[in-house]
């Protein structure tokens, strides 16, 4: 083993690197004002991020001159004395974003977006059952397809893949894909030499309720109920991951061990309760709607349950539901019902459980937002 000094480091190159960072960052903080306010002029953007007017403007003109951002004029209504401001404001077709959702059913879902999440061109493909390399050949060929079919440059591309995907991209276990290890985004950079953004699909879908869908800045969970139950949680802004990338698999927390078997090999995990095809079996065999109604309110109950540690825990501002409507509106009302029933009230006297803003496109809408946080630090 051979290890440096502290006198040994190389800091010229260290101060450029902290250099480019801040420089980075500070791009960063301009962009975001942009995409989340709208058109700004120069002084209000050096007021809302701290930095002098003379960085500002700095900035700015490199933006312009990237073409990431466009001189708008004065504001129409502008009564300050003197000359009126100058607004510059995002160009969303200044880039295009490329993102592709495996997480449907036997399909693939491919779209491409503006920089403000505004959908161009969407399509759908048949997986037809492929699994392992057959299954990355279709991924790596959409993804081309997609990408020259972008008008503008693309910023890069998103992936949504079911499963635990590490925070550089490689897919750890897809059961239903049959990958197991797989570099995706390394492949996909490789292939189409563009960034590639590989997440979980819940990940992935809480990026995007977080960057399109108005979720809440401190605490936000986002539970997707399909075949299967999955999570992703955004706490201060950052996406977390956990060990080995598997935060959020409460699908997989027991709620009664004597109830049915479960696809992980236990008893009795709320995905048993709440997925989407065992609660509707459930629901018809009742017996009538007063039982089908009561089938509902004891999964919404076990889901509160679940979620009242998690709420307690990490003191959640919102927890958000992506599913059928007609499911996930009074799971999410009975949940959260048993939620405060099951905390302290401090921890959730604030708490709103409510179904996704994004509808069905919500995941290929995160993995847009995927890529904006990771190239322009939009989020």
């Amino acid at each position: 083993m051979s290890w440096r000094s502290p006198t040994e480091r190389p800091l010229r190159e260290r101060t450029k690197l902290q250099r480019a960072d801040s420089r980075r960052h500070h791009r960063s903080m301009l962009l975001q004002h942009l995409f989340m306010a709208g058109p700004t002029s120069r002084a209000d953007l050096a007021r809302a991020s701290g930095l002098t007017r003379v960085t500002v403007s700095d900035l700015v003109a490199e933006l312009i001159d990237e073409g990431m951002v466009e001189e708008l004029g004065a504001p129409p209504t502008s009564r300050r004395v003197g000359k009126p401001p100058t607004l510059v404001g995002l160009v969303a077709d200044a880039r295009h974003v490329v993102a592709i959702d495996l997480s449907g059913d036997d399909v693939v879902v491919g779209a491409v977006f503006n920089l403000l999440g505004e959908l161009l061109t969407r399509e759908t493909r048949p997986l037809g059952g492929r699994r392992g390399g057959e299954a990355a050949d279709l991924v790596r060929a959409f993804a081309a397809d997609l990408t020259a079919r972008a008008e503008r440059p693309p910023l890069g591309l998103g992936v949504a893949t079911p499963g635990v995907v590490s925070p550089d991209g490689v897919v750890l276990d897809a059961t239903n894909l049959g990958w197991h290890d797989v570099p995706l985004a390394d492949t996909l950079q490789d292939e189409l030499g563009l960034p590639v953004y590989v997440a979980n699909d819940a990940n992935t879908a809480v990026m995007g309720e977080y960057t399109f869908g108005g979720g809440d800045e401190d605490g936000l969970m986002l539970l997707r109920l399909g075949t299967g139950v999955g999570a992703g949680l955004v706490l201060s802004g950052t996406l977390l991951h956990g060990q080995r990338g598997s935060a959020g698999e409460i699908g997989h927390v027991v709620v009664d061990p004597d109830g049915e078997d479960c696809s992980c090999g236990r008893r009795g995990c709320l995905e048993t309760f709440v997925s989407v095809p065992r609660l509707r079996r459930r629901m018809a065999q009742a017996g009538g709607e007063a039982a089908a109604g009561r089938v509902l309110a004891d999964a919404g109950e076990r889901l509160g349950a679940a979620l009242a540690p998690v709420v307690a825990t990490l003191n959640l501002g919102e927890v958000v539901l992506s599913g059928p409507l007609d499911l996930v509106e009074p799971l999410g009302r009975q949940a959260a019902a048993t939620v405060r029933d099951r905390v302290l009230p401090v921890s959730a006297e604030e708490l709103v459980v409510r179904p996704t803003a994004l509808g069905d496109d919500g995941v290929l809408v995160g993995a847009t937002g995927l890529v904006l946080a990771g190239e322009l630090g939009v989020s």
